[in-house]
């Protein structure tokens, strides 16, 4: 939807500003034999990868595909089972489309700004220059060549020899940039058409349905925070004597040292039965305990 397309162009946008003040701030290729490679590689791919697991990490659909349970009472034969692949291919395609919006981005970026293929592969380049140095080893060559991107270490008689180096490297540099963002486009478009082809569903219904799982998501979310505050408002009161925001409060109660210390550290979930859990140490006191213990009285009037 037009949600998704907003957020992808979003995060294409901050990812290009991120890479320029990236580049700007940390790259300094070391124009040094065997270093280029692995600084150059370093800067295109360690990025991308952090960027692709971010992106799987922040989508929902990621952590419901790795939480999802099926349910007990349900009947496992072929069919489900099928189903069931067919949908986790799905969701897998759609969330490693939107997990690859970022670090495609910076590879395109990266690609035709040209400074980091530049770095890496200039020692490689099979280049012969007329009249330059035409007696080195080939040792020396690619000494010679990894410091063109460094155009300090350059000696003036190899200035036009390095130049033409960089402009072929920026060339092949911003063709593959440009290649990866049409390569990309095409795929996506392709994408779309076939989910349309495949879907049981017609134009008009498919934008219900996205409609109402957006909606239905909202109020969900709207629900689980009041029913969950609801409930942790019941126990609190069990604790303290009194409901959170109340404006006449006659008496709060006095928790002793013991359910302090009951209620205080470290807890994970912990199972009551086949259906249900206790959610924190308070929760797990307040179905056990028995609100006694000392009250003291609040005057209205002071």
């Amino acid at each position: 939807g037009k949600e998704v397309i907003i957020a992808n162009a979003i995060i294409a946008i901050l990812t290009i500003g991120g890479q320029q003040l990236f580049s700007f701030f940390t790259f300094s290729c070391p124009c040094h034999v065997g270093q280029n490679l692995i600084y150059g590689l370093a800067f295109l791919g360690v990025p991308a990868l952090i960027l692709l697991i971010v992106g799987y990490a922040l989508n929902n659909q990621t952590w419901r595909l790795v939480m999802g349970k099926r349910p007990h009472f349900e009947r496992v034969t072929s069919s489900n089972r099928l189903l069931k692949f067919k949908l986790v291919c799905f969701v897998l395609c759609s969330i490693t489309g939107r997990a690859l919006v970022a670090p495609v981005t910076w590879l395109a970026v990266t690609l035709i700004n040209g400074s980091y293929y530049i770095c890496a592969v200039s020692e490689y380049v099979p280049v012969y220059y007329y009249g330059a140095a035409p007696n080195v080893t080939a040792s020396e060559r690619s000494r010679i060549l990894a410091t063109f991107p460094c155009s300090q270490l350059v000696p003036p008689e190899l200035t036009r020899a390095r130049d033409e180096v960089i402009l072929l490297l920026r060339y092949q540099s911003q063709v593959a940039g440009w290649l990866l963002i049409a390569v990309v486009v095409i795929t996506v478009f392709l994408s779309y058409c076939l989910a349309s082809c495949f879907s049981p569903l017609s134009f008009l219904h498919f934008r219900y349905w996205s409609s109402y799982v957006h909606n239905e998501q909202e109020l969900f979310d709207e629900a689980t925070e009041q029913h969950s505050r609801l409930y942790a408002m019941q126990h609190v009161r069990k604790f303290f004597g009194f409901v959170p925001g109340s404006e006449n409060v006659k008496e709060i109660r006095i928790p002793s040292l013991k359910e302090w210390q009951a209620i205080s550290g470290l807890a994970f979930l912990k199972r009551v039965d086949e259906e249900h859990y206790d959610y924190s140490l308070l929760h797990d006191w307040a179905l056990k305990e028995r609100a006694s213990g000392k009250y003291l009285r609040i005057d209205e009037d002071p």
